[in-house]
């Protein structure tokens, strides 16, 4: 792998937030597009290494180390995860740049997760949710080992129920 997978650096914050925010927006995954609510949550990386761990995929290149992607690593329920309940953990806002899809990132992001949730004393399960447009991630965690979970897919937005998110799981 030409790249590595660490804890994000506060030097990375403002870099990793605009990466995943423009990710979502660009990929057309917020609704409201920049005005979103979502969108100003996806840059507040400073906010979610506060209760989260927060993971990003670097170049491997010392000149370079252009940060790649990132993935939020929610070890127990509590501020910042939306569906984890007693013994599981969550991943939250997988995203890649563009120019590095295709190279393994989002899939070492969430492996990355996955060794976490393993080493989090009760664990038994990870979960995470994702929109139905997200086709490539779901393939990265169906491969993985993750499946459906219907009976949990939900609604973030109260007024908009027909915007569901699909809920995945790992047994661990």
């Amino acid at each position: 792998m030409d790249f590595m997978i660490r804890d994000v650096r506060p030097e990375e914050y403002a870099t990793l937030g605009e990466l995943t925010a423009r990710a979502y927006l660009d990929d057309g995954h917020l609704l409201q597009g920049e005005d979103d609510w979502y969108f100003g949550h996806l840059k507040n990386v400073a906010g979610r290494a506060e209760v989260a761990d927060v993971l990003v995929a670097v170049a491997r290149d010392e000149a370079d180390g252009a940060v790649l992607g990132g993935v939020t690593f929610v070890p127990a329920p509590g501020v910042m995860g939306d569906r984890a309940e007693a013994g599981e953990t969550e991943i939250r806002m997988l995203a890649v740049a563009p120019a590095a899809r295709g190279r393994g990132v989002g899939e070492a992001l969430v492996r990355a997760c996955v060794d976490r949730a393993r080493a989090v004393p009760g664990c038994v399960r990870i979960v995470l949710s994702t929109q139905t447009g997200m086709r490539t991630a779901h393939r990265i965690y169906e491969r993985l080992g993750f499946g459906r979970a219907p009976e949990r897919d939900w609604s973030p937005i109260p007024e908009r129920p027909e915007f569901r998110l699909l809920c995945y799981t790992l047994e661990l």
